[in-house]
């Protein structure tokens, strides 16, 4: 069984849980607790021992003040404070959850949460705590949902209609070291749109003065579609965090950022009609992605700092180091391209770019920077512009004859260039967009066109947020 079908049978088992209250309960000692006002709720919450549910009656509640949660579970036995029908219970008002030490293994679920933004909290100190199969529509400026602490899960919820300034869901963390361990999964992120020069983004993984900190947080099978303005759709700020198997959809002025920090991986994600992918920051790994129909497929950044060298840590550091291979790159503006800086730019050192395919669309590369040391090898090129700035040793010109195919993407058929044609060696990649093992001798680009089933496809509202299996 390849590797992306074990991950969806580990989530189907853990939807089957998750996604039924009953379950929740039955899972509980004793009867759950049925309280039917915001005070009841509290003083329930304040009692709470290890197993409990309790259970808040459908209805719409007007908060004036934070439903704090400081007791908490144990592994296994955590404290489930939920709706008493899933989406039943509406939290209006001022204030909302505010998870806060020594609270650990602590479930929030099946909520309706239309109160102010910026008052859904998981505190520094915490930790195991989850949020799952609620619908997020918080007013004003704020983020939805802001975590501090560790090991916190987000999965099966609905983040939308955000027009104010904050993320969706913000990282934070404590002093210099990111939370830690942070799994976002299943989310349906849509509809965010910001004005000129408001901040905002659907997830921010970190801030710059934790940058450097590793965070190995994990953000995969989510959807994220229609994100405009000046809005990013994930704005990465710390280190060491993987971003997989993600569909980001319909997004023409919006970007997935790794804006600071190093050591990233992005790998099996899909995207179309965005603003692709731009990456400051070393040794990223970004692979077996499929871009189709982009402003841009990938933006690698022309840096004007070099952090590792003592530069501002807010900079825009210096991308080195980076590898970028075995990308699809379907009909994109530009497939690959670094953008002028007008004002001491640093360009990009040390850059791997090979067993990539680029076809249709615009010119394959454009490098409008400084571009010292970069790595060129087996890439293959049949785009309507040639292949730019690409060395001629770097490419093969051949029609990849690549054709709508399983999963809503355009894949090669058996036989065709990029069949068995990848140069060099990179053990970091171990398996294709669909999950499945890469060959002793690769094939060029996202899919691997093993005999496995296919199981890479675009995500859609089904597939994830309150309402999925």
């Amino acid at each position: 069984m390849p590797l992306h079908s074990r991950f969806y049978l580990s989530w189907f088992v853990l939807s089957l849980i998750a996604g039924n209250l009953a379950a929740l309960h039955a899972a509980a000692p004793g009867n759950p607790i049925l309280v039917a006002s915001l005070s009841a709720l509290k003083g329930a919450i304040s009692r709470a021992e290890p197993g409990d549910t309790i259970l808040l009656k459908d209805g719409v509640y007007t908060t004036s003040s934070q439903i704090t949660v400081k007791r908490g579970g144990a592994a296994g036995k955590p404290v489930t404070i939920a709706a008493e029908h899933d989406g039943g219970a509406e939290i209006a008002g001022s204030s909302g959850f505010t998870i806060s030490e020594p609270a650990e293994h602590v479930v929030i679920y099946g909520f309706k949460l239309t109160h102010a933004a910026g008052k859904n909290t998981v505190a520094a100190g915490t930790q195991h705590v989850r949020f799952t199969r609620n619908t997020f529509r918080c007013a004003g400026d704020g983020s939805y949902l802001s975590i501090s602490g560790d090991d916190v899960q987000i999965d099966y919820n609905d983040f939308a209609e955000k027009n104010t300034a904050g993320a969706m869901v913000a990282i934070g963390g404590t002093g210099g070291q990111v939370a830690r361990r942070v799994w976002i999964h299943h989310n349906y992120f849509h509809d965010l749109t910001s004005g000129v020069a408001t901040p905002a983004e659907m997830i921010r993984f970190g801030l710059s003065n934790s940058a450097l900190s590793t965070g190995k947080g994990v953000v995969e099978h989510n959807l994220f579609a229609r994100c405009r303005g000046e809005s990013e759709l994930i704005s990465n700020r710390s280190s060491g965090n993987i971003y997989r198997y993600n569909t980001f959809l319909d997004s023409p002025t919006a970007k997935f950022s790794l804006r600071h920090g190093n050591d990233c991986e992005v790998y099996g994600n899909i995207f179309k009609n965005t603003e692709g992918l731009r990456l400051f920051g070393d040794r990223h790994q970004v692979y077996s992605n499929y871009f189709e129909g982009n402003y841009i497929g990938i933006n690698l950044g022309n840096g004007s700092v070099d952090v590792s060298a003592g530069g501002a840590a807010n900079g825009m550091d210096r991308p080195d180091d980076c590898i970028i291979v075995f990308n699809t790159f379907v009909d994109n503006r530009t497939h690959y391209q670094m953008s002028r800086r007008t004002v001491d730019p640093l360009g990009a050192r040390n850059i791997t770019v090979a067993n990539n395919v680029f076809s249709g669309g615009g010119v394959a590369a454009r490098i409008e920077g400084p571009y010292q040391g970069a790595v060129w090898s087996g890439n293959l090129v049949w785009t309507k512009a040639g292949a730019g700035d690409i060395p001629a040793n770097g490419f093969t010109a051949k029609d990849p004859r690549l054709e709508p195919g399983p999963g809503g993407l355009k894949r090669p058929p058996p036989g065709a260039a990029a069949t068995d044609s990848a140069v060099g060696s990179f053990p970091m990649v171990k398996t294709d967009i669909d999950g499945q093992p890469r060959g002793a001798q690769p094939n060029l680009g996202a899919d691997e066109l093993s005999n496995e089933p296919v199981s890479a496809t675009l995500l859609s509202p089904a597939d994830v947020g309150p309402g999925s299996k």
